[in-house]
């Protein structure tokens, strides 16, 4: 992930940090600032897709700025969000290692966000030159199917309420401000669909907490007032 550290230019203009995304750690320091200077910053409006599931695959993308929705869907119009990116994620190397190189799913801006796209080749030649990202990448993909596994048996034995807590608590980590305020810029149905429910019964919950002085909804946002509640009750 993409932590807080001192921000450079490389010659293509291109912002990172001392420490970077965790796909990039293996590299020495010169050949993380040559593999970013291939790479082309793209902007990207609230609720705009940045690919949909099936499109050819030309480009792995490092999220620089904003939140991203990665969600898929069935013929029958149902969908569901798999997880949420924030600076310091990234998507696309899984389509990039597909012999279809097909994406796998759709990703759409939450709000006005920025990547750092590179083009496939230059992936390619990343993996050619340093055979240990074929490694790290073998980890990450484990680790992300270990999270959807767990949030699978949490669908299917764990109670809407506290599927609700964990998604807002992991969501309030990310979205918590410099001066401590958490604002979720996510509307109930979002909400729903990350968590595999309807919007009226995830309106029961957020009601609840709201009761509770936990939470404050407003329209397409919701704002976690008592964060250590909400913790609590995600342990409990």
């Amino acid at each position: 992930m993409l932590r807080a550290g001192w921000p450079t230019l490389n010659q293509a203009g291109v912002c990172f940090t001392g420490s970077v995304w965790r796909l990039l750690e293996p590299l020495r320091a010169d050949d993380r600032e040559a593999f970013l200077a291939l790479a082309r910053r793209r902007a990207f409006a609230r609720n705009e897709v940045l690919c949909h599931e099936g499109d050819p695959a030309d480009s792995l993308h490092l999220v620089e700025q904003g939140h991203l929705a990665v969600h898929g869907g069935l013929a029958s119009g149902s969908t569901a969000t798999f997880t949420i990116l924030s600076p310091g994620d990234y998507f696309g190397e899984l389509a990039l290692l597909r012999a279809d190189r097909r994406r796998t799913a759709t990703v759409t801006a939450l709000e006005p966000s920025r990547t750092l796209a590179v083009a496939a080749t230059a992936f390619d030649a990343l993996c050619s030159r340093n055979p240990s990202i074929e490694r790290i990448l073998s980890t990450l993909l484990a680790d992300r199917i270990d999270i959807l596994s767990r949030r699978l048996l949490e669908t299917m034995y764990e109670s809407l309420d506290r599927r609700v807590y964990r998604r807002l608590l992991e969501l309030a980590r990310s979205y918590r401000g410099a001066d401590g305020t958490v604002k979720i810029p996510l509307s109930q149905t979002q909400i729903a669909e990350l968590v595999g429910a309807t919007r009226p019964s995830v309106n029961q919950v957020l009601q609840r907490l709201a009761e509770l002085h936990v939470v404050r909804l407003s329209r397409s946002r919701i704002e976690v007032l008592d964060l250590a509640a909400l913790e609590r009750r995600c342990r409990g």
